[in-house]
């Protein structure tokens, strides 16, 4: 596949994830716009159009249709195409497909990517039951799905393959939380240990509490353009997959599928990546991606996990950022954060957790259930300039 022009990361900013129930979601998407603007050096004259990404705010804030331009006009966009996506937890990985392709075929120059989401109200209950519409509600209303427990099962599966124990899922935990520590737009800037894991309560054997996400406010944004003003980082590849029909498209995963057109599209392979950002919902699901993007060989998760080979230092850190388990999970904002992520370090950025080796990363951003597989996944590779 060839395009008349590159795509370039130029500017990134955050709302902090966490809880804030003194803020709307207008507040917090603008607010990390205006943080991507002011890091890119750009105005709101400058930018060509906005992609704009949320799932839940018509459930649980009473926002539809138009929530992109709600967030956008307080901030003085108006006159250029504003676009809203809406693709379950991958909306913001989705955003930043759309807006990547926008800039490579030339239908822009430079476009803003904004996702946000406001999931607490105080009402836990009401962020699951949205969660749960994520599925074919024909097949799922009324059986309780919650992707926790959908998780246990690929867990349980990996670990019967693998020959994986409850301690390697531990360790990935503690990993995570350890690399939030240092994360200074996390939710949970705490380390925990390995027993901490092990001594929280169990929410669908072998998921344990803090194994979980939690529920998130918080927004991220970034800039793609073509021509850059500041060069801080490229994508070379950027791929979207749907759950295949396994009965007819055969038995390959969904991650496996986008990550072999993302890979061909960059021309790279698994073993030219240097560090992973994964959609971790529940945080030893990471396991799941160390084989389906092709950094282990079947048999070989074990030894993956027991050489520390996704540590921060580690052959392949995962998750540097802390993940969605650490970093929080306001869902539209969850792939652009990643983006975001994979810029700071990739620019030298990313202070106390910056890796020692960051010359290309890896963002998969999964969203939703269908059949046997998350629904969407949107994948992306980015090089340093």
């Amino acid at each position: 596949m060839s395009f008349s022009h590159e795509a370039h990361v130029t500017g990134v900013g955050f709302h902090k994830f966490g809880r804030f129930p003194e803020k709307t979601l207008k507040q917090i998407a603008a607010d990390a716009a205006l943080a991507a603007l002011t890091d890119a050096g750009v105005s709101p004259d400058d930018i060509d159009a906005v992609i704009c990404a949320n799932a839940y705010a018509g459930l649980l804030n009473g926002q539809e249709s138009v929530r992109g331009q709600t967030w956008m006009r307080s901030i003085g966009f108006g006159g250029i195409p504003i676009i809203n996506v809406e693709n379950a937890c991958a909306s913001g990985g989705t955003a930043v497909y759309i807006a990547t392709m926008s800039v490579r075929c030339g239908q822009f120059e430079r476009v803003l990517v904004v996702g946000a989401e406001k999931m607490y109200s105080g009402d836990t209950s009401s962020a699951i039951a949205a969660l749960s519409t994520s599925s074919d509600i024909e097949f799922t209303q009324g059986i309780g799905m919650q992707f926790s427990a959908v998780d246990a099962i690929r867990l349980k599966k990996v670990m019967s393959e693998e020959g994986v124990g409850t301690d390697a899922l531990e360790w990935i935990t503690a990993k995570s939380h350890s690399n939030g520590a240092q994360n200074p737009i996390a939710q949970f800037q705490k380390a925990i240990t390995m027993q901490e894991v092990r001594d929280s309560r169990m929410i669908a054997d072998p998921v344990r509490l803090y194994m979980c996400s939690a529920i998130s406010d918080g927004a991220a944004a970034c800039i793609i353009e073509a021509e850059p003003r500041r060069r801080r980082a490229r994508i070379t590849g950027s791929a979207l997959a749907t759950a295949p029909v396994r009965a007819r498209q055969g038995s390959q995963s969904t991650a496996a599928r986008v990550a072999r057109a993302c890979y061909g599209q960059a021309g790279v392979s698994a073993a030219e990546i240097d560090f992973a950002e994964v959609h971790d919902a529940v945080s030893p699901i990471e396991m799941v991606y160390y084989r389906d993007l092709g950094f282990c060989a079947p048999g070989e998760v074990a030894r993956f996990v027991a050489d520390e080979s996704p540590a921060l230092h580690g052959k392949v850190p995962f998750n540097p950022s802390g993940g969605i388990n650490s970093r929080g999970h306001p869902v539209g904002a969850t792939g652009i954060a990643q983006i975001c992520e994979l810029v700071l370090q990739l620019s030298g950025d990313a202070g106390t957790r910056q890796l020692s080796r960051a010359r290309r990363g890896l963002a998969l951003n999964a969203g939703g259930w269908m059949g046997e597989d998350p629904a969407v996944n949107a994948m992306h590779i980015l090089e340093a300039i």
